[in-house]
């Protein structure tokens, strides 16, 4: 049996997105717990791919568009135990500590605007994983002086350092 691996493009279309994996039922509402309190005008939507008994897609949130977007590219990516959260009014830097301390929440894989293309094996019987994901595209050269004053700018304009 060769090597089955498909590539699912995922375009965020200026929202942003995690991707990653968890591993019991009660992951779609714990992820929606450690969302909804992140902050008060957070709007998103979460996908869930069980991986045995009902092997459903499960979804949570609190924008139905980001639900539905969400459960879209879960389905997509048909990978058990995988999940996906459209994030709005909120970055991944404001949620992936929360994310991170959510029981069931295994891997990380990306948390990103740019386009995924996501790397899933598919073992031709009933198991689809993710192998690994591509985020955006390769560098173009090395940071000088000036491009460092313009970040360091930047962060500060945001609001991300003083």
């Amino acid at each position: 049996m060769g090597l089955n691996v498909d590539e699912v493009n995922i375009d965020p279309d200026g929202l942003n997105i995690i991707l990653g994996q968890s591993h019991f039922i009660k992951s779609v509402e714990d992820i929606y717990e450690a969302l909804i309190s992140s902050s008060p005008n957070i709007k998103f939507g979460v996908a869930f791919n069980e991986a045995s008994g009902e092997r459903l897609i499960r979804n949570e949130g609190n924008d139905p568009v980001l639900i539905r977007k969400s459960t879209e590219i879960a389905k997509n990516i048909g990978a058990g135990h995988s999940f996906v959260i459209l994030l709005k009014e909120a970055y991944p830097i404001n949620v992936l500590n929360r994310l991170k301390n959510v029981m069931e929440v295994v891997n990380i894989y990306a948390a990103t605007a740019n386009p995924l293309k996501v790397l899933v094996y598919d073992d031709g019987l009933e198991g689809r994983g993710i192998i690994g994901v591509i985020d955006g595209k390769k560098p173009l050269g090395v940071e000088n002086e000036n491009d460092k004053e313009k970040r360091y700018k930047l962060l500060r304009d945001i609001g991300y350092k003083r």
